[in-house]
């Protein structure tokens, strides 16, 4: 541990934000790999007194915030480590990194399943770092789920991120395109939810270049119109949800009446969309029949 002034961390950490960059990609940096959590760092700002207790040397911590400023490479690849809700989750350039939007979906199911001691079973396709999946199986202790991936790397990364946040066994995951692996469980979700690939084919090519030259293209692009992997999961959803059961879709921005429509052709009632905190329809939610 490395033994710096409080006033002192604060002098340099006002030099590296001067270059360039955002306040929350450096408190992640100062979090991750510097040791100093988020709430310590904001404490230390409002009272800069006393001494801070590093990990690594204010250097190493300078040369890894340049190179996220040259390369404009994701803070949270560099560091390994995203936040999410209150998870803290392992990241590489394999998975997609959780949006702080995403967590909206998790309060969706709160207000679909109120009460935290029902058994659900649920199904995360797409599953990524397994943020929502390992969120919805804290949050719904008696309740199962599982989650699918593609990827077999990723579905690793999901696992550890599992087993570091949890010590219960109600999630399990498997490799497989969508709904594919689950077969066996035909009939009987009460729950799916899906932040897949929506990403319109052209409008991929305009993106920022830190998510464009970084994360990974098949956790982005949906198809010429975005639409093409909601499609199939919402066509196959009445094969494994249970009457009453919940599709709980995230979707690009202008994407939600398309989607509407698509679950009011597979049966779907009491359909919405919900916005996220900026008021875009970022989430389509419905029930079968």
């Amino acid at each position: 541990m490395l033994c710096i002034s409080a006033e002192e961390f604060l002098f340099w950490k006002k030099k590296q934000l001067s270059k360039g960059g955002d306040k929350q990609s450096f408190a992640v940096l100062i979090d991750c790999i510097g040791g100093i959590s988020t709430s310590d760092q904001n404490l230390i700002s409002i009272t800069p007194i006393g001494n801070l207790y590093l990990k690594k040397n204010l250097e190493f911590l300078e040369s890894v915030w340049d190179n996220h400023l040259l390369k404009s490479c994701p803070i949270q690849y560099l560091c390994g480590i995203t936040f999410w809700r209150d998870l803290k989750l392992k990241v590489t350039n394999k998975v997609l990194i959780p949006r702080p939007e995403t967590e909206l979906i998790v309060d969706i199911v709160f207000n679909i399943f109120r009460k935290k001691s029902e058994k659900l079973f649920f199904a995360e396709l797409g599953t990524g770092s397994g943020a929502i999946s390992i969120a919805l199986a804290l949050a719904y202790p008696l309740s199962d789920g599982v989650a699918t991936d593609i990827d077999q790397n990723v579905l690793e990364i999901a696992n550890k991120n599992y087993i570091n946040s949890s010590k219960k066994s109600n999630l399990k995951f498997f490799c497989g395109n969508w709904w594919a692996p689950l077969e066996s469980y035909k009939g009987k979700l009460d729950l799916a939810i899906s932040n897949p690939p929506y990403i319109p084919k052209d409008t991929y090519e305009t993106l920022p270049k830190e998510v464009k030259n970084f994360e990974p293209k098949i956790a982005l692009i949906g198809g010429e119109d975005g639409l093409k992997h909601i499609r199939e999961i919402v066509q196959k959803a009445p094969l494994f949800l249970k009457d009453k059961g919940w599709l709980i879709l995230e979707n690009h921005f202008d994407q939600g009446e398309k989607v509407k429509q698509l679950l009011l052709k597979n049966k779907f009632t009491s359909i919405e969309i919900v916005n996220d905190l900026s008021g875009i329809g970022r989430f389509t939610i419905g029930r079968y029949k």
